[in-house]
């Protein structure tokens, strides 16, 4: 079981549907949610000036990432996310989270090196099943 999630996606059902099927299949401890790319730096943000020894420097070990998100999506977060200013994070996984499975978004997922799976919504518990042996 991890002990943090991170999941990014605007849609408040998919988000709490996210959360429902993560608590069922005793995948995580801790689910946090973001409605967008700029929200999640703003997290990030927050970590990396938190003190050491605080137990808010926890980070999640996984992030389920939607592509397609007002005021930021996925993309433009994984670019900025991806530089030297985020790499205390390097460890955390992405899994990207999209209702479409456009071969040419496939691909450019795979050029992201944190960026372990790129799977279509909503998940499910077998998918995470599926995810437990690639994390």
């Amino acid at each position: 079981m991890l002990d943090q999630i991170l999941c990014v996606d605007d849609d408040p059902i998919t988000l709490m549907l996210c959360k429902k099927v993560i608590i069922k299949a005793s995948f995580s401890n801790e689910i946090i949610t973001s409605q967008n790319g700029e929200e999640a730096l703003d997290y990030f943000n927050k970590l990396k000036h938190t003190n050491a020894e605080s137990e808010l420097k926890k980070h999640p070990q996984l992030i389920f990432l939607d592509l397609n998100m007002p005021v930021m999506g996925g993309w433009e977060f994984l670019d900025i996310f991806n530089t030297d200013d985020y790499s205390e994070f390097n460890t955390i996984k992405v899994v990207v989270l999209s209702s479409t499975i456009d071969p040419e978004d496939l691909e450019k997922a795979r050029s992201y090196p944190m960026v372990i799976d790129f799977l279509s919504k909503p998940i499910t518990t077998s998918m995470l099943e599926y995810l437990k042996n690639k994390i």
